[in-house]
């Protein structure tokens, strides 16, 4: 898994490159059909991943993790945007 509490020593831009690898894959394989719903709710939870490893790796209490904001993991760190993805797909719009 890559957002383990072993994962921690990999630098914040690895890391993110990793996770935006795998979501690109994934977004890549199960792109027909109406996937919009399904891309936000996997958007949702690798936000919420991605924060709980940068509590851990920061030492922020886990209650704190909105300290990392949706803006910061997308514009500062590059996170990938999945709903974006869909914006010129067809049959994506639900």
């Amino acid at each position: 898994m890559l957002t383990a509490s072993n994962q921690t020593l990999w630098d914040v831009e690895t890391q993110v490159g990793r996770i935006n690898c795998r979501l690109t894959g994934w977004a890549n394989y199960f792109c027909l059909g109406p996937v919009s719903k399904a891309y936000r709710l996997v958007q949702h939870h690798t936000r919420y991943r991605l924060r709980q490893w940068l509590c851990r790796k920061h030492g922020v209490q886990e209650r704190k993790y909105m300290h990392f904001p949706d803006p910061y993991l997308h514009d500062e760190l590059g996170l990938v945007r999945l709903t974006e993805q869909t914006r010129d797909f067809a049959w994506a719009k639900t």
